[in-house]
């Protein structure tokens, strides 16, 4: 049995993976005993699906009212586990990516959710001169209107609520550095990135990868959109993120283009 905890001191909500022919009651009471703070407790029901990447929950024990404040390296996220995706165990991996950036870079997060990594960056990079957040999910971008308020970065954050395709080719600029943290599907956005990308930009991939060979697959897919463009890439850094499901794990790739 394993479980996130998504909030803080004051109220949070623990999301299990109930193995079959465990005692689910049991172990909310077990986690709510423990740790005074879950005032409800989330059972994964569903894989990830449909166009929104979402799972369904199943309350088994607690509060109906599953909205929560969550903290992570001193800023705050507000948000509803079972209305938009959000890992709290990518809270270093957010930082990774904020401690790259720049003064003077301009940055575009895709699927940018409820604006943790725009935030995380905007936090730790004071001087970027501006990171814009594309999402599609309305739910994720109310939150990340409220978010961006709450952390004071309303200056330094641009969220647009629609399509990465179609908001992307709108906004019709160059962009530093881009961050695609979609796992599956974000390879069909690929030439878009490339697209939008400044000379010598860096892009950071999130791809699923076999345990048997990590990074191969997200390998060729960055590969095939370099040779049909016509560019070069260095890879920079190729990582290991979270376990994503048996044998499979999320990873990330680091690559500039030229």
């Amino acid at each position: 049995m394993s479980f996130d905890i998504i909030g803080n001191r004051e109220k949070a909500v623990a999301i299990v993976e109930i193995v079959e022919g465990e005692n689910e009651k049991k172990i909310a009471e077990e986690i709510m005993k423990k740790h005074k703070n879950v005032k409800s407790v989330l059972k994964k029901v569903s894989e990830r699906k449909g166009e929104l990447r979402l799972r369904d929950y199943e309350l088994i024990a607690g509060d109906e009212n599953t909205e929560v404040i969550h903290k992570e390296y001193g800023y705050s996220l507000k948000l509803d586990p079972r209305k938009v995706y959000f890992s709290p165990r990518e809270a270093k991996e957010r930082q990774r990516i904020a401690e790259q950036v720049k003064p003077g870079e301009k940055v575009l997060v895709m699927f940018s959710g409820v604006a943790p990594i725009a935030i995380a960056i905007a936090n730790k990079q004071p001087e970027v001169e501006k990171i814009y957040c594309i999402e599609i999910n309305k739910d994720a971008h109310e939150y990340a209107k409220e978010n961006v308020s709450r952390n004071k970065l309303s200056h330094k954050i641009f969220l647009i609520h629609g399509d990465v395709e179609q908001e992307a080719k709108k906004l019709n600029l160059k962009f530093d550095r881009i961050v695609m943290p979609l796992p599956f599907g974000a390879k069909s956005f690929l030439d878009l990135a490339f697209d939008c990308l400044k000379e010598n930009g860096i892009i950071h991939f999130y791809s699923v990868g076999d345990e048997k060979d990590f990074f191969g697959n997200a390998l060729k897919e960055i590969e095939a959109v370099a040779k049909k463009l016509n560019k070069k890439i260095k890879i920079l850094k190729m990582k290991k993120i979270l376990p994503y499901s048996p044998r499979k794990w999320k990873v990330c790739i680091d690559f500039s283009v030229s």
